[in-house]
């Protein structure tokens, strides 16, 4: 492997796992920047991000827990800003798509002069069977208070593609691609469709604020987190995110991947089996 020229920040989660991997493929040297690195990086510790940045070109930011958070800006702005002092010259951010606090944060990073890629998306596909909805789908039931809006869901495998042209081609500089797969779907509609994609016999039920967030409690998150999801089902999924965006296309030269496909390959590889 090439020495590195690219640092992934947030490189465990859906997306970064996946850019490591089309890198690795592809000879290109990178390395993570987390908690637990060999050079530990920490949103929440500004004093050991350049030690944790130096010697890298470009970056790979997703940030944690969310861009929403009214602190996400200045630190994206600070990283930005530290990663120009270590000779960084590219930061890839993976942004939310219809988020003001996300945009306070793309407002940030442009300002910091570095050079960089804008990928904003919203709801992964993935989310129902590697994240949150995964574990309540296998026992039968997914309960959320979301009703008839519609999200275009996106794969992650596409915004881990659109991650690694816009780190490798220049021709992505400067530019800000809004991420979504080619229909959108209720979250009931979506349910149904793990269902046959799966055989099982899945259903969807919508339930009130008020019980999300006492289940939530129950479950024994902290209130930051579950303001942060009320935030996530209420402000962005009010409709502002239904309609389809050209982003997959744009970036990479091809159709986005659509959520029946994304079902039908996640229940061939095991998901959601009984």
């Amino acid at each position: 492997m090439q020495d590195c020229e690219i640092i992934l920040i947030g490189g465990s989660g859906k997306t970064g796992g996946r850019v490591a991997d089309r890198l690795k493929k592809r000879g290109l040297g990178f390395r993570f920047a987390s908690r637990s690195s060999v050079r530990p990086f920490d949103w929440e510790k500004p004093a050991v991000w350049a030690a944790a940045l130096v010697g890298a070109k470009s970056a790979y930011v997703s940030f944690q827990p969310d861009l929403s958070v009214s602190w996400a800006a200045d630190a994206i702005g600070r990283l930005a800003r530290t990663a120009i002092d270590c000779g960084l010259t590219h930061m890839v951010l993976l942004s939310g798509r219809g988020e003001e606090g996300a945009q306070r944060a793309e407002d940030a990073l442009k300002a910091s002069g570095i050079g960089y890629t804008i990928l904003r998306a919203s709801w992964f596909c993935q989310n129902f069977s590697e994240g949150a909805f995964a574990e309540p789908i296998d026992a039968g039931v997914l309960a959320l208070p979301a009703g008839a809006v519609r999200e275009p869901f996106v794969d992650a495998d596409d915004i881990a593609d659109a991650a690694v042209a816009g780190l490798t081609d220049a021709r992505h500089l400067g530019k800000t691609y809004e991420l979504t797969g080619p229909r959108a779907l209720t979250f009931r509609e979506a349910v149904a469709e793990i269902a046959a994609a799966s055989g099982r016999d899945l259903s969807y039920e919508q339930i009130s604020m008020g019980e999300f967030r006492e289940g939530l409690a129950a479950a024994g998150l902290p209130k930051d987190i579950i303001d942060l999801l009320e935030e996530l089902f209420t402000q962005v999924l009010d409709g502002r995110n239904s309609q389809v965006a050209s982003g997959v296309a744009d970036i990479l030269g091809r159709p986005a991947r659509d959520f029946g496909v994304y079902a039908r390959d996640a229940a061939a590889c095991g998901a959601w089996r009984v």
